[in-house]
């Protein structure tokens, strides 16, 4: 089967839609398929998950649902796009964010074989699909399979966009995150340590997990928290935030290269998601829970699709220090309630293997071809 994947964001930069296209792309070519990626890429001859990719348009900062939304903007891109899509002759296209300009629109409209979308996103609000909705459905019908990565995602969608969806989840690699493998050593110290993995964004948390940190530092002083993320012009607001509460047991480390994040959570006794809203899903909860780690997330829609309260972790309302502290107290005095959650975690993150993921994607492509 020839496969074209087609991400609408900067290839280049870490995020949950790139990884997840990597994923499918690495099985796919292992079962034998032809694969091509096309995505913008600031860097032609390497990305972020050194998977070689068609480059396609050169990718602009857009600001978007609390994020930036790395896309490319060019009047040439309908055309460049039209041109490769005639020569590969895919037999499935395989479009992410389908509905995001303007790759993933210029693919959908100049593709002339078996058209899947897959809809990651989750917002509060849908401005998006409401303002664009008259559009959107005169395309929709151009896809002739619909993928939602978790049942927010597809509530989010399916608000505007109605019709039949197959919810088939992000995954993760439960051969690269694993309990057993190196650890950080300058952080293996005796101290416990709470991990925030993600970028720098308002809507990330990392401020109420500051706050509810600095809570805890009152009562239980033996921790750090470590921040693995690339940085955000609101990196030096997150360092004075801790210099103003007097907490100084915070790392920040700046972007991390793929390969070295499972030393990370290895490294962690707890892994905690504070994000206030805007998560179709969990990727980072699963990279944490499939490293046998305990989890303290907030009880967005997103994250408790993945992750059981009082099973894997706790779950905490969004914003809310008090009841974030108080969560991580709880599992910092607690050992063998670490133990067991991380146990848990283990055993749910196996069934999000990439391997089952991309064997349900390969699977769904089969039923429309047939």
């Amino acid at each position: 089967m020839k496969i074209g994947l087609v991400c609408p964001y900067d290839y280049s930069l870490p995020g949950g839609v790139s990884q997840h296209i990597y994923y499918l792309a690495h099985f796919f070519l292992q079962w034998g398929h032809d694969v091509k990626i096309l995505a913008p890429s600031l860097k032609k001859n390497s990305c972020y998950l050194e998977q070689q990719i068609t480059p396609v348009g050169r990718p602009f900062p857009v600001p978007f649902g609390g994020s930036l939304a790395r896309i490319p903007v060019s009047p040439w891109l309908p055309d460049q796009i039209g041109e490769i899509l005639d020569s590969e002759n895919f037999d499935i296209l395989h479009l992410h964010e389908p509905f995001a300009p303007m790759l993933s629109v210029s693919s959908l409209l100049k593709s002339k074989c078996i058209n899947v979308g897959t809809f990651h996103a989750y917002y509060n609000k849908a401005r998006v699909y409401w303002i664009g909705k008259p559009i959107f459905r005169r395309w929709l019908p151009r896809l002739h399979g619909k993928i939602a990565v978790s049942k927010p995602a597809l509530e989010y969608v399916s608000r505007h966009l109605p019709g039949d969806y197959r919810i088939i989840p992000n995954g993760t690699n439960t051969d690269f995150f694993t309990p057993d493998g190196p650890l950080r050593k300058e952080f293996n110290d005796g101290k416990l340590n709470i991990l925030f993995v993600g970028r720098m964004e308002k809507r990330k948390g990392l401020g109420y997990l500051i706050g509810a940190c600095a809570k805890v530092n009152k009562i239980y002083k033996d921790f750090r928290l470590i921040v693995v993320g690339p940085s955000t012009r609101l990196r030096r607001t997150y360092q004075t935030m801790v210099e103003d509460l007097g907490f100084s047991n915070v790392v920040f480390t700046d972007f991390v290269p793929n390969s070295e994040l499972p030393a990370y959570y290895r490294t962690a006794d707890i892994f905690c998601a504070p994000a206030t809203g805007g998560e179709s899903f969990g990727i980072v909860l699963l990279e944490a829970m499939a490293s046998g780690k305990p989890v303290v997330a907030t009880s967005i829609e997103g994250y408790a699709s993945v992750l059981s309260h009082n099973e894997e972790g706790l779950l905490v309302p969004p914003k809310d220090e008090n009841a974030l502290a108080n969560a991580l107290v709880t599992l910092l005095k607690d050992r063998n309630l670490r133990q067991r959650m991380g146990a848990q975690g283990k055993a749910k993150a196996d069934k999000f293997s990439w391997a089952n993921i991309a064997k349900q994607v390969i699977d769904y492509y089969n039923e429309l071809l047939g």
